[in-house]
C-alpha cells in the first residue's frame, strides 16, 4: 500500500475495532427518532402532498446519521491523536499535506456511509421508499460525508482538547443538523425561517437526497448541488491549507 493507503486503512480500523460504539450505537439512536416523531407525526398530513411523514423522515435521519458521523471520526481521531502524542510518528513520515487529506477525509466518508447504510437498511421498513433517482441518493451521500469529514478535520485540527471540539460540534454542526429540514419540510415554515434554512448547506445535502428517494424536493437538486459542490470546495481547500502550513500539528 502507498503511504495515504497505510494511514486511510489505520484509521478505519481505529473506528472499526470499536464499532458496537461507532456504528451500532448511531443506528440505534436513529430508530428510536423514528419511532418517537414516526409514532407521534405519523398521521400528519402528506408532505408534498403524496409522501407519508415516516417515508419523508427516513433520508432525513439516514443523512444526518451518515453527516455526523463523518464530522465526529476526522474530528475525534485528530484529537485524539494530539492528545496521546502519537500524531508524531505520522509527522516523523514523509506523507505529503494530501495524503494526510485522503486519508482522514476517506476513513471519515467510509464510517459516516456505513452508518447511513446501517439506518437505512434498518427503517426502510417502517415505510416504503420510492429510491425513484438512486444516482442523486448516491452523490449527495458521498459529497455530504467528504463535506462533514473535511469539516471535522478542520475542527480536529483547531482544537487541543476534546471539549474544544465538542463545542464546534454542540454550537455549529447540530444546530445547522437540526435546523436542515430533517424533520419538516421548510415549506412549513414562516417566511423568516425559510429564508435562514435558505442560508444553510446542510438543508440542500438532505433535501438533494431526498429527492433522490421521491423525485420531488423543497429546490431543484442542481441547485442543491451547486451550493454543496461548491462547500465542499471551499471547507477542502480549507483543511489543506492548514494541513500544509502543519496548524497546530508542528512546532
Amino acid at each position: 500500500m502507498t503511504g495515504w493507503q497505510t494511514l486511510f486503512y489505520k484509521e478505519v480500523l481505529r473506528f472499526w475495532k470499536v464499532s458496537f460504539q461507532t456504528v451500532a450505537a448511531p443506528v440505534l439512536t436513529a430508530v428510536l427518532y423514528l419511532m418517537v416523531f414516526g409514532h407521534v407525526l405519523r398521521n400528519h398530513e402528506l408532505v408534498y402532498g403524496q409522501v407519508s411523514y415516516t417515508a419523508f423522515l427516513i433520508p432525513g435521519l439516514v443523512m444526518m446519521s451518515l453527516l455526523q458521523n463523518a464530522f465526529a471520526n476526522s474530528s475525534s481521531s485528530m484529537v485524539q491523536s494530539k492528545m496521546m502524542g502519537n500524531l508524531v510518528f505520522i509527522l516523523l513520515t514523509p506523507l505529503s499535506h494530501w495524503s494526510w487529506f485522503a486519508a482522514y477525509v476517506g476513513s471519515a466518508m467510509t464510517r459516516g456511509v456505513v452508518v447511513g447504510a446501517g439506518v437505512l437498511l434498518v427503517t426502510v421498513w417502517f415505510a416504503p421508499l420510492g429510491f425513484v433517482h438512486p444516482v442523486w441518493i448516491v452523490l449527495f451521500a458521498l459529497l455530504g460525508a467528504a463535506l462533514l469529514a473535511a469539516m471535522g478535520l478542520i475542527a480536529g485540527l483547531m482544537s487541543e482538547k476534546f471539549d474544544q471540539m465538542a463545542a464546534f460540534q454542540n454550537f455549529v454542526i447540530m444546530p445547522m443538523t437540526f435546523l436542515s429540514g430533517v424533520f419538516y419540510s421548510i415549506h412549513s415554515l414562516p417566511d423568516f425561517w425559510q429564508t435562514i434554512s435558505h442560508l444553510n448547506p446542510f438543508f440542500y445535502m438532505i433535501d438533494g437526497f431526498r429527492f433522490g428517494f421521491f423525485g420531488v424536493s423543497d429546490v431543484s437538486p442542481w441547485l442543491s448541488l451547486a451550493v454543496v459542490g461548491m462547500s465542499l470546495g471551499v471547507v477542502s481547500a480549507v483543511a489543506l491549507g492548514l494541513l500544509k502550513s502543519g496548524y497546530k500539528i508542528r512546532g
